[in-house]
C-alpha cells in the first residue's frame, strides 16, 4: 500500500482572520471595535471598518498557515 502524501491543512483560526488580496497583499481587521463604541468619534469608528495590512514579519507565517488556499486559488472569506 502506498504511503500517503502529506499536506498542510488550512487553519481555521487563520482563515476567518485574514483575507490575501489579487496582488498579494494579507489584510486584517483592526481592533477595538468590539465595545465601548460609544466613547470613540464616528471618524474613528469609520476608519477603524477598514482592513488593515499585515506587518512584513507576519506575512510568511500567514501565508503558511493558508497554503492550500493559495496554491488552489479560492475565495479565502469562505461563500
Amino acid at each position: 500500500m502506498p504511503k500517503p502524501v502529506s499536506r498542510s491543512k488550512t487553519k481555521k483560526a487563520v482563515r476567518k482572520r485574514f483575507k490575501i488580496t489579487a496582488s498579494g497583499k494579507v489584510l486584517r481587521s483592526q481592533s477595538s471595535r468590539r465595545h465601548l463604541m460609544s466613547s470613540k468619534s464616528a471618524k474613528r469608528k469609520r476608519h477603524l471598518s477598514k482592513m488593515a495590512g499585515v506587518d512584513r514579519t507576519d506575512v510568511a507565517r500567514i501565508k503558511a498557515n493558508l497554503a492550500q488556499n493559495i496554491h488552489l486559488g479560492l475565495d479565502l472569506k469562505g461563500g
